[in-house]
């Protein structure tokens, strides 16, 4: 990695984009247009069409809605890539704006429609000064949301056709006031796995519970029991989240069932720590079951791994974000968040780093995957120049 320049002075909001207004109305476009996973058909064809505008060679097709723009300066062969999502969520929006979703039970409520503009002006601008020398690659992936869409790229074939030697993300984050960045090394994010457990009991009248075994107090007894495993089995250091969030049995008020469901997740930062947690439930499930003369069979499916920044990458990363912001906007020491992110996969592949943009007050509707969410449009000149300067430092 390469470090190259001064810390310089922002410049006014906006001063180095005179494109900004359009940017503002094609991130609006979006947000009045989300698409789910693997359907976002509308926003990839707008995302395409743009690179080619700037001059970009566009590829498209991989996890098939899955857009890369290549910007090539200079003779060198090094090459990065800088990755933005572009799905929206299942959720019905409840803004009344002029740019508010025009497709029900859909909406922007994550800000990807943010993170999709920043990339192509960051795009824009570097195709119309390119001061680097290599390839950047734009990655712009579907399908963040639970369906793994970085995977199914990876899978696809984008680390052999794009061989970049680091890759590098960014989210807004409510809650981090505008104008500052979380840049931290190692663990960021957390894996997100699921558990689901059946405990099978004996159906029976509801007046003659003698006769039956009653699910659901097993299962009631099983819900309480999954609290103590991170205070009483982990190690008081390790950091874990075994959440249960949903609870499933019975069809009629008369009748004791003879089976209820159980679900959650279990959110880690560690393989081990993932392992030692499905042991414990696995223990619990079958002890408590067999304690209420009741058995559990227990399922897990393994969905995200941890989001792990690269020490040497993440260096760069803080150095172009205190170019951008100056040293006090910038946090190094940011605890990690326990919601889970696919570009993990990525990171798996390449070493990179994931960092945070300040999206302003997290204040009731302006949290991620609430229904009155927008993303702060006053962010966009930010993330652009904090992308602007991290390619200019990997690649000048």
């Amino acid at each position: 990695m390469q470090s190259i320049g001064k810390p310089r002075e922002p410049p006014p909001a906006g001063s180095d984009f005179p494109f900004l207004s359009e940017l503002v109305a094609l991130r609006r476009e979006i947000h009045a247009h989300p698409e789910l996973a693997f359907h976002e058909h509308r926003t990839a064809g707008l995302v395409a069409r743009e690179l080619a505008r700037y001059g970009l060679v566009v590829h498209r097709g991989l996890a098939k809605t899955g857009v890369v723009g290549l910007l090539k300066a200079g003779t060198r062969d090094r090459m990065i890539g800088l990755r933005a999502d572009m799905d929206a969520l299942p959720l019905t929006e409840c803004n009344d704006f002029a740019h508010a979703s025009t497709v029900p039970g859909c909406m922007h409520a994550c800000g990807h429609d943010g993170h999709t503009a920043m990339l192509l002006g960051a795009a824009r601008h570097l195709a119309a000064h390119p001061r680097f020398d290599g390839t950047v690659a734009f990655i712009f992936q579907p399908a963040e949301e639970s369906e793994g869409g970085a995977k199914v790229m990876i899978e696809d074939g984008l680390f052999r056709k794009f061989p970049v030697e680091a890759v590098y993300g960014l989210h807004n984050w409510p809650g981090l006031p505008a104008g500052k960045m979380a840049v931290r090394s190692g663990p960021v994010m957390a894996s997100t796995n699921r558990f689901e457990i059946a405990v099978h009991g004996r159906g029976g009248h509801a007046a003659m519970p003698h006769l039956a075994t009653d699910a659901i107090v097993a299962g009631s007894s099983l819900v309480g029991a999954l609290q103590t495993i991170v205070a009483r089995t982990l190690h008081p250091a390790e950091a874990a989240v075994v959440s249960v969030t949903q609870f499933h049995a019975g069809s009629a008020w008369n009748i004791l069932p003879e089976t209820a469901h159980i679900q959650g997740t279990i959110r880690t930062f560690k393989p081990e720590v993932q392992a030692e947690i499905e042991q414990a439930i696995l223990r619990l499930a079958r002890g408590v079951a067999a304690a209420y003369d009741a058995t559990a069979e227990v399922s897990f499916l393994h969905c995200y791994p941890p989001t792990i920044n690269t020490p040497a990458e993440t260096a760069v990363c803080q150095e172009a974000a205190r170019d951008v912001l100056g040293a006090e906007n910038v946090d190094d020491q940011a605890l990690p968040s326990m919601a889970a992110e696919d570009f993990a996969f990525m990171l798996r592949e390449k070493p990179g780093c994931y960092v945070w943009l300040g999206n302003g007050s997290s204040a009731g509707e302006c949290a991620l995957h609430n229904p009155r969410y927008d993303f702060n449009d006053d962010i966009l000149p930010v993330g652009m120049r904090y992308w602007v300067r991290l390619v200019e430092r990997l690649l000048g």
